[in-house]
């Protein structure tokens, strides 16, 4: 078991949304803890240039397209990583959207069906092929990308909550499943944290930032590393006895 050093020394890990925001910091995290990973997202150009920062900083580093919709574009994607890397050990469920801020009873179909076809069918679809693999090969760890709006509710985003509290869901479910058969399943439970669309929307909405930062005691939002360092430790044999948990990355937000 590694416990100096690089603590993901030699995994073979697949991290989908990696083409930006917490999914590619996971991919930079990762890397420097020795990981070998195969990037997955639907942004092809992304996806290219990260691959190739991060070869360029000497990691064991692929991708390939995928569309956590697609049971065909998952099990393509949990292919590519037994087939380059021999073995799948580790995985990193971040793939997601977030959707609007619209009361419930003004949202329509549309709104409800992408939010949960994304965060939950994707998440489904993700654990299932990836389960298959770990078997095959002894086992494994898995995390989820759940988000604070799991664990409380948040005004205006009912679909969102919905979906969260399933991936919560859905990782106790599959940790208490197969944990006799070697396979830990983890979530993070990330509160605002620093992307392309949370920039947007505080450039747009300067009371959305402060109303953030008022809710959580750091008083800051996360930068997308430190989301991914967690996902790094409950991937690796550090976090050995720990599966069916959710690790609020938060700030202090669900104990204010």
């Amino acid at each position: 078991m590694e416990r100096d050093g690089s603590f993901l020394a030699g995994k073979a890990v697949l991290i989908t949304g990696a083409s930006s925001g917490i999914g590619a910091a996971a991919a930079r995290v990762f890397t420097r803890q020795g990981a070998k990973v195969m990037l997955a997202a639907r942004r092809e150009e992304r996806l290219a240039a990260l691959t190739a920062e991060l070869r360029a900083q000497g990691a064991e580093a692929d991708y390939t397209v995928c569309d956590v919709l697609l049971p065909r574009d998952v099990a393509r994607a949990v292919a590519r990583v037994t087939e380059r890397y021999g073995r799948l050990d580790a995985c990193f469920n971040n793939a997601g959207v977030g959707g609007d801020r619209t009361p419930l009873h003004l949202m329509g179909d549309d709104a409800y069906d992408t939010i949960m076809d994304t965060n939950v069918r994707g998440v489904w679809n993700c654990l299932r092929y990836e389960i298959g693999a770990m078997l095959d090969h002894g086992g494994g760890a898995i995390v989820n990308n759940s988000s604070v709006a799991g664990l409380v509710a948040i005004p205006t985003a009912a679909p969102y909550i919905a979906s969260k509290h399933a991936v919560i869901g859905l990782t106790r479910a599959a940790a208490d499943e197969y944990a006799r058969q070697g396979i830990r399943v983890n979530a993070i439970a990330p509160g605002t944290t620093r992307s392309e669309i949370i920039d947007d929307w505080f450039a747009r909405h300067p009371e959305l930032r402060r109303l953030a930062h008022a809710s959580t005691p750091q008083g800051r939002t996360a930068e997308p590393e430190e989301v991914a360092e967690a996902a790094a430790w409950l991937c690796s044999d550090r976090a050995s006895f720990v599966t069916g948990a959710v690790v609020p990355v938060d700030g202090g937000f669900v104990n204010h």
